[in-house]
C-alpha cells in the first residue's frame, strides 16, 4: 500500500449504518422492476380477495340460507378478508422479490463493487435486510388493510361485513400483513446462500409452499414440522373457527413461529455472506 493510499484510507470516515441503509434504499427504489413487481403483486392479492367477496355477494341467496348471522358466526367474513389464494400469491411473489434484492447483485457482479466500497459485509447485509423488511412491511400493511376494507364493504351490502374492532379481525389483518416481510426475508436468506436466480426461486417455492403442503397432521413429527412453517402458522393465526383433527397448537405458538423465522432469516443473511466469502 502506498503512502497516499494509506492516507486516504485513514482519512476516509467509516460508513455509518444509516448510510448503508440509505444506499440500499437507493438501490431498491431505483430499479423499475421493483415497482412493477410490488404493484403487480398488490393488484393480484387484492383482486383475489375482492373477487371472493364479490362472488359471495352475487350468490348470496343460494349459498347462505342461514342469513348474515350464520355467515358471521362461523367466521366467513374474516376468511374472505384475506383468502388462501391471495396468501399463496403473496408468499411466492414476496419470496422472489426478497431474493432479487441480493441475487440481482450477484448476477450482475455489482456485489463486488459494494463489498469493495464497504468491506464490512455483515453491516451491508444487515442494512439490506432492514430495507427489505421496512419496504415489505409497508407493502403487507397496505394490501392487508385494503383487502379487509374492500371485502367487508362488499359483504356489508348483505349485512354480513365485520369491522376491524370485531373479535379476531385485528389478528387476521396483522398476521396477513406480516406474512409479506417474513417471506421476503426468507427469500433474501436463500438468495444469500444460493446466489443463483433459478435455484433461489425454486428453493423459495419449496420452502414457503411445497413443504408445508407436503407435511400432514396424521403423525406427530409431521404435525410438529408442519406447525413450524410460515404457511401453516399463518393458517393458524387467521383461523376463526379452529377445530384441529389430531395435534392442536396455540395462537401464541404461531406467533412464535413468525418470530423465529424472522430471526433465522436475518441471521442467515448476515452471517452467511461472511462465511461463504472467506
Amino acid at each position: 500500500m502506498t503512502a497516499a493510499a494509506a492516507y486516504l484510507q485513514a482519512a476516509e470516515p467509516r460508513p455509518r449504518f444509516g448510510d448503508l441503509v440509505a444506499a440500499e434504499w437507493i438501490k431498491l427504489r431505483s430499479l423499475r422492476s421493483t415497482w412493477f413487481g410490488y404493484g403487480a403483486t398488490a393488484l393480484a392479492v387484492v383482486a383475489f380477495n375482492v373477487g371472493t367477496a364479490y362472488d359471495t355477494y352475487r350468490n348470496w341467496p343460494r349459498q347462505n340460507p342461514e342469513g348474515p348471522e350464520g355467515f358471521i358466526r362461523v367466521g366467513m367474513p374474516l376468511d374472505e378478508a384475506f383468502t388462501v389464494n391471495a396468501a399463496t400469491v403473496m408468499m411466492l411473489a414476496l419470496g422472489a422479490l426478497g431474493a432479487m434484492a441480493v441475487v440481482g447483485e450477484y448476477a450482475t457482479g455489482t456485489i463486488r463493487t459494494t463489498f469493495a466500497a464497504v468491506p464490512a459485509r455483515r453491516s451491508v447485509m444487515a442494512a439490506k435486510a432492514a430495507v427489505v423488511t421496512a419496504v415489505t412491511t409497508v407493502f403487507g400493511a397496505f394490501v392487508a388493510g385494503v383487502s379487509f376494507a374492500a371485502t367487508q364493504a362488499i359483504l356489508d351490502r348483505r349485512g354480513a361485513g365485520v369491522s376491524l374492532g370485531d373479535p379476531g379481525a385485528p389478528r387476521v389483518v396483522v398476521a396477513s400483513a406480516l406474512l409479506a416481510p417474513l417471506c421476503a426475508l426468507a427469500g433474501l436468506a436463500l438468495g444469500t446462500v444460493v446466489r443463483q436466480t433459478a435455484g433461489t426461486m425454486i428453493g423459495s417455492s419449496l420452502v414457503l409452499l411445497v413443504l408445508p403442503l407436503a407435511l400432514t397432521d396424521g403423525r406427530h413429527w409431521s404435525a410438529v414440522a408442519s406447525h413450524g412453517t410460515l404457511y401453516q402458522a399463518w393458517r393458524r393465526l387467521v383461523a376463526v373457527d379452529y377445530h384441529p383433527l389430531h395435534y392442536p397448537w396455540t395462537i401464541a405458538g404461531a406467533w412464535t413461529v413468525y418470530a423465529l423465522w424472522a430471526a433465522a432469516a436475518v441471521a442467515v443473511t448476515v452471517v452467511g455472506v461472511h462465511r461463504r466469502d472467506q
